[in-house]
C-alpha cells in the first residue's frame, strides 16, 4: 500500500515538473517573439528616417530619439526581464539587479516622456503655424536632452541614497524590485507617468478642439494678398523638408487658420502642418482648393465635416488609449505596492502588467507610423525593394 502511494506521488511530481517546463518554454517563446518584434519595429523606424530623404526633417529628431529609447527597452531591459520570468526568481545578484532596474526606469521613462515631447511639438504646430519656420535643430534638441536628463535623474535617484532598507534582503530572497521607499515611488510614478499622462490628455484635448474648429469652417476660395501669397510659396519652395502629413491645409487664408487633421502625422503627429501639392501648383491668385460647387448641399457638407471629426477623434483616441492601456495598470500596482503592503497583487498579475508596459515600446512604431503614408511607403520599399525618394 505504501509503495502505491509513493508511486502516485512520484508520478505527480514528474507531471508537475513537466508542466513547469512546458510553461517555461511557452513563456520563453512568447517573450522572445515580443523582444524580436520590438527590435525589428524600432530598427525599421530608425532606418526609414536615415534612408528616406522626405523623412529627414527636424521634427523627426523626436521620432528617432523615441525609437532609440524603445530599442533600448528591447535590448537592455526585456532580455533580463525574460530571464527573471522564466526562472521565476532573481538569481543574478545585486549588481545586475541594480543595472536592470536603472535601465528599466531610464528607458521606459524616456519612452513615455518622448510621447509628451511629441505632443508638445504637435500642439505648437497646430496652434501656431509660424512654429514650422521657428522649429530648428536647437529647439528640438532641447526637448530631446530634457527628456533624457529627467529620465536619468529618476533612474539614478535610488543609487544616490533613495533605497528602502529591505532592498538587499529582497534580492537575497529572489526578488528584484526598484526601491520601494514610499516617497521615491510617489516621486517616480508621478514624474514618469501620472504627470505626463495629464499633460498628454490636456494637449490632445486642445489639439482636437482646434482641429474641430477648423474642420467646421466652410471651404471656399479666398484671394491672397501679395505678401501672404509670397509667404505660402516660400513655405512650399524653400522648406520642403519641414513638411509633414500631420495636417493638410485645405483653405488658404491670410491667417492660415484652415488646417484640417485629415491625415494624422507620423509618430503621434510630431511633425508640423503640410501644404498640399495643389497649393504649389495652383495659380498664385487663387486658393489651393477649388470653389465649392453650388450644388453641394449643407447636409452633404455637414456629413463630410462629421466624418473628419470622427477620424480626428479616432486617431487621438488610439494614441492616448494605447498609452493608457499599456502603462496605467503597472503604475497603479507600483504605487499600491509601495504605500499599501496588503494591497500587493499576485506575482503573475504584476508580471503581466510589467510586460504590458514593455509592450508599449512594441506598439509605438506601429501606432505612430501607421497613419503616415511616408512611413508606410518607406517600409514597403525596405521590405519589397524599390527606388527611394530622390536626394
Amino acid at each position: 500500500m505504501e509503495g502505491n502511494v509513493s508511486y502516485v506521488e512520484n508520478i505527480s511530481t514528474v507531471v508537475d515538473s513537466a508542466l513547469v517546463d512546458v510553461a517555461a518554454i511557452l513563456t520563453a517563446v512568447v517573450l522572445g517573439l515580443l523582444i524580436l518584434t520590438t527590435i525589428i519595429g524600432n530598427v525599421f523606424v530608425i532606418a526609414a528616417i536615415l534612408l528616406e530623404r522626405n523623412l529627414q526633417s527636424v521634427a523627426n529628431y523626436l521620432i528617432v530619439s523615441l525609437a532609440v529609447a524603445d530599442l533600448m527597452v528591447a535590448c537592455l531591459v526585456m532580455p533580463l526581464g525574460a530571464v527573471y520570468e522564466i526562472n521565476s526568481r532573481w538569481s543574478l545578484g545585486p549588481e545586475l539587479c541594480d543595472m536592470w532596474t536603472i535601465s528599466d526606469v531610464l528607458c521606459c521613462t524616456a519612452s513615455i516622456l518622448h510621447l509628451v515631447a511629441i505632443a508638445v511639438d504637435r500642439y505648437w504646430a497646430v496652434t501656431d503655424l509660424n512654429y514650422i519656420q521657428a522649429r530648428n535643430p536647437r529647439r528640438i534638441g532641447i526637448l530631446v536632452v530634457a527628456v533624457w536628463v529627467v529620465s536619468l535623474g529618476v533612474s539614478l535617484a535610488p543609487q544616490l541614497g533613495w533605497k528602502d532598507p529591505e532592498y538587499l534582503d529582497r534580492i537575497a530572497n529572489g526578488t528584484c524590485l526598484l526601491s520601494q521607499d514610499p516617497a521615491y515611488q510617489i516621486f517616480a510614478t508621478c514624474a514618469t507617468f501620472y504627470v505626463p499622462l495629464l499633460v498628454i490628455l490636456f494637449l490632445y484635448w486642445r489639439i482636437f478642439q482646434a482641429a474641430r474648429r477648423r474642420i467646421r469652417k466652410r471651404p471656399g476660395a479666398t484671394l491672397q494678398p501679395p505678401r501672404e501669397r509670397r509667404g505660402i510659396l516660400r513655405l512650399v519652395t524653400r522648406r520642403p523638408r519641414e513638411e509633414s502629413t500631420a495636417f493638410t491645409i485645405t483653405k488658404s487664408t491670410p491667417d492660415h487658420s484652415s488646417v484640417s487633421p485629415e491625415k494624422s502625422s507620423s509618430y503621434n503627429g510630431a511633425n508640423a502642418p503640410q501644404v498640399t501639392s495643389s497649393a504649389a501648383s495652383a495659380p498664385a491668385t487663387v486658393s489651393s482648393v477649388p470653389v465649392q460647387s453650388g450644388s453641394t448641399t449643407k447636409k452633404t457638407r455637414e456629413t463630410i465635416e462629421a466624418k473628419r471629426e470622427r477620424k480626428a477623434a479616432k486617431t487621438l483616441a488610439i494614441i492616448t488609449g494605447a498609452f493608457i492601456a499599456c502603462w496605467l495598470p503597472f503604475f497603479l500596482v507600483a504605487l499600491l505596492r509601495a504605500v499599501c503592503e496588503p494591497c500587493e497583487p499576485p506575482e503573475l498579475v504584476a508580471s503581466v502588467f510589467l510586460w504590458l508596459g514593455y509592450f508599449n515600446s512594441t506598439l509605438n512604431p506601429v501606432i505612430y507610423t501607421i497613419f503616415s503614408p511616408e512611413f508606410r511607403q518607406a517600409f514597403k520599399r525596405m521590405l519589397c525593394g524599390g527606388a527611394r525618394a530622390p536626394r
